[in-house]
């Protein structure tokens, strides 16, 4: 409880911090909203040429598209300590003040930074979501209710998971693996389309080894009421522990990692 209440405070400083400039804060998000706007966009603009994708209609691809936007976002919002600030900490030197506080390396690095211009982002997310359901003509029961929820939490340390690949490299290259931008980012913009409309090594990828489709597009694909990868029912409530499993074994590596730690001495 500590720890959650530690963030919690982490988390405010930061937001008063991040808003004592406001008209650059609001500058910022609405570059945001553009920029996701655009990708919307394209979805938009592909299901306005082709009226579907395989099995899925426009509103089904406009959902995927929502729920994969909103958990991304979300993470990069409250975890950018992770997705965008580690290698930074230790090129700079300041990680070595981590080693110094009471408190786990993990908890200091997730509390030293957050994105809220990415609230711009996740509310294209919010939009694209809604307007996907109500295309598809979702009807929102609770076990759907339930479901959704499960995918966005953890769909979320999933990618917190992805990020601490390129951590665990960061400690022993200095710098970021552009490389393991292609599972982050790249995943992140391939995944906003069904898995089922790639060929086998792109599902094999994103379907296993960075389970974007167990963690999130089986959950979506069973509030469409159309299963994928032949999975729903009572299955695919535990699809998305795959990010719970992806994330435990990741932290391990993590841990292990930072006990080849040497500072740059900056």
């Amino acid at each position: 409880m500590n720890t959650i209440k530690l963030y919690l405070h982490s988390m405010k400083m930061l937001l008063k911090s991040q808003l004592q400039y406001p008209w650059s804060f609001c500058l910022q998000t609405i570059a945001q909203i553009v920029m996701e706007g655009g990708e919307m966009m394209a979805v938009l603009l592909i299901v306005n040429r082709f009226q579907s994708l395989n099995q899925w209609t426009g509103g089904d691809l406009l959902f995927f598209f929502g729920i994969m936007s909103i958990t991304f976002y979300l993470t990069e919002c409250f975890g950018r300590g992770i997705t965008g600030n580690f290698a930074a900490l230790i090129r700079s030197g300041n990680l070595d003040t981590f080693f110094l506080r009471p408190r786990g390396i993990m908890t200091q690095v997730i509390c030293h930074a957050i994105d809220p211009r990415r609230i711009g982002c996740i509310a294209v997310g919010v939009a694209a979501l809604v307007i996907g359901s109500n295309q598809s003509r979702v009807i929102w029961t609770m076990p759907k209710i339930f479901l959704f929820t499960e995918a966005v939490l953890f769909g979320m340390l999933l990618i917190l998971g992805l990020f601490l690949i390129e951590a665990v490299f960061a400690v022993h290259s200095v710098k970021s693996i552009e490389l393991v931008n292609a599972v982050t980012y790249g995943g992140r913009s391939a995944c906003q389309y069904p898995i089922d409309a790639f060929p086998g090594p792109l599902r094999v990828l994103f379907g296993t080894l960075a389970p974007f489709g167990l963690v999130l597009q089986v959950p979506s694909a069973v509030i469409l009421d159309k299963p994928l990868m032949g999975i729903d029912g009572a299955w695919a409530f535990l699809c998305p522990l795959a990010g719970v499993l992806f994330f435990a074994i990741m932290y391990f590596v993590f841990q292990k990692a930072m006990k080849f730690y040497r500072s740059t001495g900056s």
